[in-house]
């Protein structure tokens, strides 16, 4: 058994600070959390020595991002989990601390994939939402509209179907665009979504944070040359905008949207 401490301003130096403190042994969080963490270099200002696993989850994981968490926590298992308040947490593994591919189940799980897209059927499930449509076909599965990509008894989460944007009919996952950014110089965040356009249904805008000043111009071409260097050419974003905003919820989760609509 062990203690859990909870703190009321869930700041990084707060979080940090209460980690060294109380030589904290788990952290669970979620991966925009530790892209803070990271940013910050939490690691230099306090010890986090203690940290024996970080468990994230709630949203896809830059490997940029798993990364540096690895390098500057070496001490520290990193393990993604995976859970629905419609169906429960399940048992998770992750293939290994800097990979992000995992095996997902447990007793009273079964899992499957329909095109392209995973199902759960959980004992432990909710029975519904009132007045709402459920989510559960007949047999009781459940559609977690997370896109996946198996290996054997692993899967790697590629993004809410929600959050797909439509490009002239090709279908692009921001997770997927946000894993190059984030791994660009200078580049502290990013939050890829779609923009209406008249001509291809969509556009893709990527809003990023950057640690110091650069010229805009200069800014875009290199994302975009980036972006050109390991996508499909329709996944490179045709805009780049620098948010004088944070890119996350109150719960530390990625939010895609323009600035006007948050």
């Amino acid at each position: 058994l062990g203690t859990v401490v909870s703190v009321a301003d869930r700041s990084v130096a707060r979080v940090s600070c209460t980690i060294e403190r109380y030589k904290i042994s788990l952290l669970p969080t979620t991966p925009s959390f530790l892209n803070l963490m990271m940013a910050a270099k939490a690691h230099e200002s306090f010890d986090l020595g203690s940290l024996q696993r970080i468990t994230y989850g709630t949203e896809v994981m830059p490997q940029a991002t798993l990364d540096r968490l690895a390098k500057a926590l070496p001490q520290a298992v990193l393990q993604q989990t995976y859970g629905l308040s419609e169906v429960g947490v399940l048992a998770s593994k992750s293939r290994d601390d800097g990979s992000l591919w995992m095996k997902i189940g447990g007793t009273g799980f079964q899992t499957k994939v329909v095109d392209g897209i995973l199902w759960i059927k959980s004992e432990f499930s909710m029975v519904g939402y009132l007045n709402a449509p459920s989510g559960f076909d007949a047999e009781g599965w459940f559609n977690t509209q997370d896109r996946v990509e198996v290996d054997g008894e692993y899967f790697r989460i590629l993004g809410r179907v929600t959050d797909l944007i439509n490009v002239g009919g090709q279908k692009v996952y921001p997770a997927e665009i946000e894993e190059v950014i984030m791994g660009l110089p200078n580049i502290v965040d990013v939050a890829v979504y779609g923009e209406s356009n008249p001509l291809l249904g969509q556009i893709i805008v990527a809003r990023v944070a950057l640690a110091e000043p650069e010229a805009a111009d200069a800014l875009k071409a290199r994302i975009r040359q980036a972006c050109k260097a390991r996508l499909a050419a329709f996944k490179v974003p045709t805009k780049v905008v620098v948010s004088e905003d944070a890119l996350y919820t109150a719960r530390y989760k990625k939010s895609r949207k323009a600035e006007q609509d948050r």
